[in-house]
């Protein structure tokens, strides 16, 4: 998620590394609603998804705003080595959306492109970390895009 040239990271005690807001899909959600969801429960913030791609010019069937990308993360848990497969979407506050302090129990932080670029470690309840790269590399591009208005398609 951004906002005004930052993103928002929160510090994922699990896998050790800074992350965007984001989850699992429930049962017959849409990756568009359950990215909506996911952040909502969060960080307790409504948003709006944009993305550089534009939708095909017809009414049916309805088209859901496609991800700027997909990763596929090598994960070994408790369910064993596996695969998740990550929708990647780029969001924002919604317009006249307060924004509302995120839950500080959870490291939450916002990060602008300078720290980003100048590769800074983020400090975290235990201790400090960079961004990793590809969340570097995503959050970049969603600041750049969100700061051009007339490139992005809104859902």
């Amino acid at each position: 998620m951004v906002h005004q040239g930052r993103t928002l990271l929160h510090w994922h005690a699990k896998i050790q590394q800074w992350m965007p807001p984001g989850g699992h899909l429930d049962p017959n959600e849409d990756p568009v609603a359950g990215a909506l969801r996911e952040v909502r429960e969060e960080t307790g913030l409504n948003v709006e998804l944009f993305s550089p791609t534009t939708a095909y010019d017809f009414a049916q069937p309805a088209q859901l705003l496609p991800p700027v990308t997909i990763l596929v993360e090598d994960v070994e848990d408790e369910d064993g080595p596996h695969h998740h497969i990550d929708f990647i979407y780029f969001a924002r506050p919604k317009e006249g959306e307060a924004l509302r302090p995120v839950p500080e129990t959870k490291s939450w932080t916002w990060v602008d492109a300078g720290q980003i670029e100048r590769g800074e470690s983020l400090s975290h309840a235990g201790g400090s970390a960079p961004v990793p790269e590809d969340v570097a590399v995503l959050a970049l591009a969603a600041i750049r895009i969100e700061q051009n208005p007339r490139s992005q398609q809104r859902r």
